[in-house]
């Protein structure tokens, strides 16, 4: 008897599935059963044409015994929302039928009913054999307590799968599900590899659990996919998106973990000693608590300083019980000590806001040896939580380096508010000019208007006037911010030759004496005199009656929003003019919380590191943490607060690496860590949301995780109906669809807009700098990539799903795949045509009914960046290059050209079926046209014929006629295409018109 013999059955794939989870697909997999022994394939998301190309060997341990036993495989259906599954059909197979490996081939096995009531569809792929090979190794069998194919797959145990017995390991289950190619036994060892993460013995309390998903979207990797926390914060455990309450009220801080900081606020001193030679005295205060310390700056020859300031150390870094806060004289060779005072910070009382601030109060220094002095230093110490009004503007140690509040660095650590300035469109409408004086009389001058503001250069056309009045009557458009400094320029210019401009008159206008309007009233023109930009002769200006002018019309349009970030992620779609603004509608708050997992940014003393802090942008506030210096898994625990004005709008989380902190200084970029997108739309009002998100950016190497950020967020509807009201109203002010800009006029603008607000911010202390605002604002969305247009494109497609799998269906109805379905759709069709007056109710319900199945698929967590869709995961080296690169482009000749070539090949496609689709529209012209005399009077015809037989025949049964032909049976149809299919092929378009 040969021992080695095993049952070898390679799983190909299935067609045609059931769709079984309400969305017109199935998460398939297949369980096979054999002998008292079970093994199962992985799950294929959402696909009704899966391949599993899995290969199982089963022990055969009595061939005497084999041609009565059978094989049973198992369909099912995966159901993630209550881990379960649902049955999509079987296929048994005999004994008899075992081949050797030799004579078998794929067979694709109809899948049978389990009962009276079940419905199956689809077939099954098989490659059913019988093998000897020594070389293949199965795993143990587990018998059943009964050895018959009538045993109930659910009693039968999974056996222990060994890694040699299969080599397709997919992808990483859901943690709370077994994997889907291996059985798991009931206690695994503790070393057993899952996936290919390691199962630890002892599992930590309450672990992040992925976020169920319910779309296409989960087929990106899991490492890349959201994770639900349940974190406890101020007021409260998180559960289920909800805030257990604890028996103590909860803060005003409640999205945020409670974090506890010695907080020590240096006043000023008094009587302090001379201890230079010259009688004077340059002090500071050094704040000292174990490894900590902070230092205040120096004052130079004062003996009564004063310094206002606030240090915070986090108390859960502290290794010391004794606070010293000394007293020193700066001196070029050795600090010289003055006296110190010293606390216990046993003895420190707990400050929990709303109780008043802690009055400062005047301690008396002491020396070296203990003895107190004259001289005494005003402080106040308190420990405190973030929610302290001391808390933004302290000066954190949150790592071990000394906070020193007279250097540069220590500015960039803080914590920080910012207001984004308002934003105003400038409309200059230059309509002529008189009485110019060209240096050159014996032409006539060949003139333009160029306007400038900052940066910001528009020019008219040129216009060469048979007099010296040229008219225009060209608006120009512009940007400016409040307050306004800077001034309307324009220059009247004269084109004397190529390349060479002579500045006939110029003016200045003051952008703050310009008219503003919240409408598209008519503003009322003014002249302008003209100035000549150099001095001229005294003699000649006396001469001169008339000074040249210039006709303009002048106004700050305050109707529109201007668009200062990408249009598809704007946090805010107010009008400029606050008369215009609605209210609000709720209230956001979010809390970041921590980041785990960065990757290292930069390297200190040997070893990759980062300093890391968020920033946070929605509407005209932005928000930036405080830097948490040399820590990869940084906690930030801080909370800020939006109004909402529009649920259409999107909040920006992005993490950066602090490059002003290393020995480059201010001349390095801050580096992008990552940013995350939250639509207000998609949250539930009152729900509190803590996830942890992945933080992807596209490199030029390909996607890649940066780590994860940690996040609270929840939005407040403060008034529900007004919230309902702006589902009605357009999405942008309403001058945006009265004067209309095009899209040229947009991009320009909003680069300019990035541009002022960059500038402004990058002004304030600490500064926001340049790179973060762009980042933040997407200011390079813009530009061309090849991967975005495969995403678009896929997309698209995705979009048009629907259409493509109703016309599939229908087309199966038309061929009779399934007559029992077919025959109901005939029913309803005639059901339908007789009482037309259901047919919109009908439609109605049945879009009712869809929305409130899918109402248990609804997701439960903010979408985030996927991959998938983003086509970042099959992305080529090349077309990464090429995103990446500059613009213009700094790339070898001929790299240019092979881009260029292909640019050419993608637009060619593009062009084929722009093309098609406007070749069938030009065929519908030409019924009517006469371009083909014959077509068109063959047409005319039957359109006179039709209104004839449509009068004088009831529309039930033409419409009945038309829809039974439609659907009639495949015996009575042929291959060839129909009469007026043919007919309307043979139809003339412009294409023989084109060069």
């Amino acid at each position: 008897m040969n021992t080695n013999l095993k049952l070898g059955v390679h799983v190909a794939g299935a067609h045609n599935l059931l769709p079984k989870d309400g969305q017109g697909s199935s998460s398939a997999f297949v369980e096979l059963y054999f002998d008292g022994q079970k093994y199962r394939t992985t799950v294929k998301e959402k696909d009704l044409d899966p391949i599993w190309d899995e290969s199982f060997y089963f022990n055969i341990s009595d061939p005497g015994i084999l041609p009565n036993l059978m094989l049973d495989a198992f369909v099912y259906n995966n159901v993630k929302g209550t881990n379960s599954r649902s049955f999509l059909g079987k296929v048994s197979i005999t004994g008899t039928s075992f081949v050797p490996y030799s004579d078998a081939v794929v067979l694709h096995y109809p899948l049978e009913k389990r009962g009276i009531f079940s419905r199956v569809r689809g077939e099954l792929g098989l490659k059913v054999y019988i093998t000897d090979d020594p070389t293949i190794k199965s795993s143990d069998p587990v018998v059943s307590m009964a050895r018959n194919s009538q045993t109930h797959p659910e009693s039968i145990q999974e056996p222990v799968r060994k890694s040699e017995t299969r080599h397709t390991f997919h992808h990483l289950p859901h943690p709370t599900q077994a994997p889907a190619n291996a059985a798991v036994p009931a206690a695994p060892p503790p070393q057993m590899r899952y996936g290919y993460e390691q199962i630890k013995p002892n599992p930590p309390p309450q672990p992040p659990k992925l976020v169920r998903m319910y779309s296409e979207s989960s087929n990106q990797p899991v490492d890349y996919a959201l994770k639900e926390t349940s974190p406890y914060l101020g007021g409260g455990r998180v559960v289920g998106g909800r805030v257990i309450r604890t028996d103590k009220a909860s803060s005003t801080y409640d999205l945020v973990e409670k974090m506890h900081f010695l907080f020590v606020r240096v006043v000023k001193a008094r009587d302090l000693p001379a201890m230079d030679i010259t009688g004077s005295l340059d002090p500071y205060v050094e704040v000292r608590i174990g490894n900590y310390k902070g230092v205040t700056r120096h004052m130079e020859k004062n003996q009564n300083p004063m310094w206002n300031i606030v240090f915070a150390f986090s108390r859960e870094r502290m290794q010391a019980n004794v606070l010293e806060v000394v007293v020193k004289d700066k001196d070029l060779v050795k600090d010289d000590f003055v006296g110190f005072v010293r606390f216990d910070l046993n003895e420190v009382p707990l400050r929990v806001p709303p109780d008043s601030p802690l009055a400062p109060q005047w301690y008396r220094l002491e020396d070296k040896k203990g003895e107190r002095i004259k001289s005494e230093l005003m402080l106040a110490v308190w420990i405190g939580t973030q929610a302290d009004e001391a808390f933004p503007d302290a000066w954190h140690s949150d790592a071990a380096t000394p906070v020193d509040s007279s250097g540069a660095a220590s500015v960039l650590i803080k914590s920080k508010v910012y207001q984004a300035p308002r934003l105003w469109y400038v409309r200059v409408n230059v309509v002529e000019a008189q009485d110019l004086v060209p240096t050159d009389k014996t032409r006539f001058p060949d003139t333009y208007v160029k306007a400038h503001i900052g940066s910001q250069v528009m020019k008219t056309k040129s216009v060469q006037a048979r007099s010296l009045n040229p008219l225009w009557n060209e608006d120009l458009l512009f940007v400016a911010a409040e307050p306004f400094e800077d001034h309307l320029i324009l220059t009247v210019e004269d084109r004397v030759g190529p390349g060479k401009d002579e500045i006939l008159g110029r003016v200045i206008i003051p952008l703050n004496m310009v008219e503003k309007r919240a409408d598209d009233r008519i503003i009322h023109s003014r002249w302008f005199n003209l100035e000549k930009p150099v001095a001229i002769d005294v003699d000649q200006l006396k001469k001169d009656k008339f000074s040249m002018r210039i006709h303009l019309r002048i106004c700050l349009d305050g109707g529109y929003h201007v668009l200062d970030e990408s249009t598809h992620y704007s946090s805010d779609l107010r009008p400029t003019a606050k008369q215009l603004w609605k209210p609000t509608i709720g209230v956001l708050e979010l809390g970041i919380l921590n980041a785990v997992g960065l990757h290292p940014m930069k390297t200190r003393d040997g070893r990759g590191t980062s300093d890391t802090y968020c920033v946070a942008k929605y509407g005209h506030k932005w928000v930036r943490t405080r830097t948490i210096v040399d820590n990869l898994c940084p906690k930030y625990n801080e909370q800020y607060t939006w109004e909402v004005f529009d649920t259409a709008t999107v909040l920006t989380v992005g993490v950066f690496d602090n490059s002003q902190l290393g020995d480059k200084g201010a001349n390095s970029k801050d580096l992008k860590i990552g940013k995350v997108r939250i639509r207000i739309s998609t949250l539930e009002a009152g729900r509190v949301y803590t996830h942890s998100y992945p933080l992807l950016v596209l490199h030029p190497t390909g996607v890649k995780k940066m780590g994860e950020v940690h996040l609270a967020i929840r939005f407040s509807c403060t008034n529900f109906v007004n919230m309902l009201y702006t589902y009605s109203r357009p999405l942008l002010p309403k001058m945006h669809y009265v004067r209309p800009f095009s899209v040229m006029q947009l991009d320009m603008l909003r680069h300019q807009a990035v541009h002022i607000v960059a500038a402004r911010l990058g002004r304030a202390e600490p500064p926001l700098r340049k790179e973060v605002v762009e980042y933040m604002s997407d200011v390079d969305s813009h530009l061309w990539s090849m991967r975005r247009s495969k995403a678009n494109f896929f997309r698209l497609m995705t979009i048009f799903a629907p259409l493509f799998a109703v016309s599939k269906w229908f087309g199966d109805i038309c061929m009779w795949r399934n007559p029992i379905t077919t025959v109901l759709v005939h029913v309803l069709f005639i059901m339908l045509v007789c009482f037309p007056e259901l047919i919109l109710p009908t439609v109605f319900l049945y879009m009712f009914l869809i929305g409130i199945w899918n109402f248990r698929y609804r997701p439960r967590y903010p979408p985030h960046m996927n991959t998938k869709i983003s086509q970042a995961e099959g992305v080529h080296p090349d077309e990464l290059d090429e995103e990446f690169d500059s613009f213009p482009t700094s790339r070898n000749p001929d790299l240019v050209r092979m881009r260029y070539d292909r640019l050419r090949s993608v637009a060619g496609r593009i062009q084929t079926v722009v093309g098609d689709i406007a070749t069938q529209g030009e065929r519908m012209q030409s019924l009517l046209s006469w371009r083909d005399p014959r077509a068109t009077a063959i047409f005319v015809t039957f359109c006179l014929v039709a209104a004839i037989v449509l009068y004088v025949t009831p529309f039930q049964a033409i419409a009945a006629l038309i829809g039974i032909f439609m659907m009639r049976h495949p015996r009575f149809r042929h291959r060839l295409p129909s009469v007026p299919v043919n007919f309307f092929r043979r139809l003339p378009a412009r294409t023989d018109s084109m060069l």
